[in-house]
């Protein structure tokens, strides 16, 4: 895995709320959405933890770029966007961990 940054896409079971983050460990940071170790966040109080989308980055700069232009996106463009890499919504969390 390149080390610079992860932007991703998290839904909840029945893939109707979305959750946009940036990260510089991707496993790491799907775990704690999974685990809740953030009980009073929005990932958590929604039940937020499907990886349905990822892309990485040589920089977290650029990470963080790609997050606040995907962030901006209509519901139907994330929608799209995800469909692009991963048509039938699978989860991609056991991609990660093999990463």
């Amino acid at each position: 895995m390149v080390h610079g940054g992860c932007v991703y896409i998290i839904v909840n079971k029945n893939h109707t709320v979305f959750y946009t983050g940036v990260t510089s460990d991707l496993y790491a940071r799907i775990v704690e959405h999974r685990e809740k170790v953030y009980p009073r966040s929005f990932s958590a109080r929604y039940n937020i933890y499907k990886l349905v989308y990822f892309e990485s980055f040589y920089s977290i700069e650029e990470a963080i770029d790609r997050e606040k232009q995907i962030k901006k996106y209509s519901r139907f463009k994330k929608v799209r966007l995800i469909r692009t890499l991963n048509p039938d919504w699978d989860d991609l969390f056991e991609d990660v961990k093999n990463w």
